[in-house]
């Protein structure tokens, strides 16, 4: 992916609103909304913010209360907010929708409401229909050729036959993020029954098993794809030693480096579809070339991949959507 695929600025300044957690707690070293706004605002645009609890519908039409927000490269002082307005959706050009999951039913609402955006010709990054339907756990299965041997079930009787088989097995929740929820069993674990009981509910809740790949101490890689054009460098985040999570969120160091042959042939199977499905900020994760999840809710790694190939794909993301509404 070339870098700042144009440095021309857009002829229209769109009013792009921002969902996301609350912007105080963000980390302003690595948080690649941030870096998002930062770029939209450096190409003229107006920025919103509002986090989900700030939709609603009104007969039908989706409302906001939302904050104007300037954004600076400054860490002690970083953004400046408005007062709040109400306001119809129609108001905006672009909804970035950042909220991190957990992906529970307030985050599933909000999807619900974003559908009216829509309907109201505002473009929603990313689809809220391609959000709900595409579970970053479950969606990565339909690539299974891609991925290394995996189940989902709630039944201990078959994990229990999985790990026999596979002998080292990675269980993990379909709803979890950075690295939560996570263990590594074996065939001779004590505590394969009790992890399992907590992770199914007593057998109630699907959860995923995979077979463990050694090449996680090579790195989880986060392949970024953009509007369907795959990044050139992954961020291959390194578990720290007796780890197996390399989630940065879980302790992890992120190293930024060039994709493998292998990497690019699986991320480039992968692009078109979600770029098919509405998806235009999505991150790929791979250990060993191979697919573990497909995130699609609010991918981040931008600022470090940024900060050590000197990318600007925050840039391209917004140019993205520029070119999207021919502007």
């Amino acid at each position: 992916m070339s870098l700042l695929m144009s440095l021309q600025q857009p002829k229209k300044s769109l009013n792009i609103l921002v969902i996301m957690d609350p912007i105080e707690q963000v980390n302003y070293k690595k948080d690649t909304s941030l870096a998002m706004m930062w770029s939209a605002q450096d190409r003229g645009h107006r920025l919103g913010y509002c986090q989900i609890h700030d939709l609603w519908l009104d007969r039908g039409q989706l409302m906001v209360d939302t904050q104007s927000v300037t954004v600076k490269r400054d860490p002690k002082d970083f953004y400046i907010l408005g007062n709040k307005t109400t306001g119809s959706v129609s108001d905006y050009d672009v909804i970035l929708m950042r909220k991190d999951p957990p992906f529970d039913m307030r985050f599933i609402y909000a999807t619900y409401m974003l559908d009216h955006a829509k309907t109201a010709g505002v473009l929603v990054v990313n689809d809220p229909q391609a959000i709900r339907d595409c579970n970053e756990k479950l969606f990565a299965t339909w690539f299974s050729d891609y991925m290394s041997p995996t189940i989902v079930t709630s039944k201990q009787a078959h994990i229990r036959k999985f790990i026999t088989e596979q002998q080292d097995v990675i269980v993990k929740p379909l709803d979890g993020m950075g690295g939560t929820g996570i263990f590594r069993l074996t065939a001779d674990s004590p505590n394969i029954g009790v992890t399992l009981e907590m992770l199914t509910e007593l057998e109630t809740l699907p959860i995923m098993a995979q077979r463990y790949l050694p090449e996680i101490k090579e790195g989880d890689k986060r392949v970024l794809i953009v509007d369907g054009t795959v990044v050139d460098y992954t961020l291959a985040r390194i578990p720290t030693k007796g780890e197996t999570r390399g989630n940065l969120a879980a302790g992890g160091s992120g190293v930024a480096m060039p994709l493998t042959d292998i990497e690019r042939q699986v991320a480039e199977v992968v692009a078109p579809i979600v770029k098919e499905k509405g998806l235009m900020f999505v991150g790929l994760d791979l250990i060993g070339g191979r697919i573990t999840e497909i995130n699609v809710t609010s991918p981040t790694c931008v600022r470090e991949i940024d900060d050590q190939c000197g990318t600007d794909i925050a840039t391209d993301f917004i140019i993205a959507i520029e070119r999207k509404l021919a502007i």
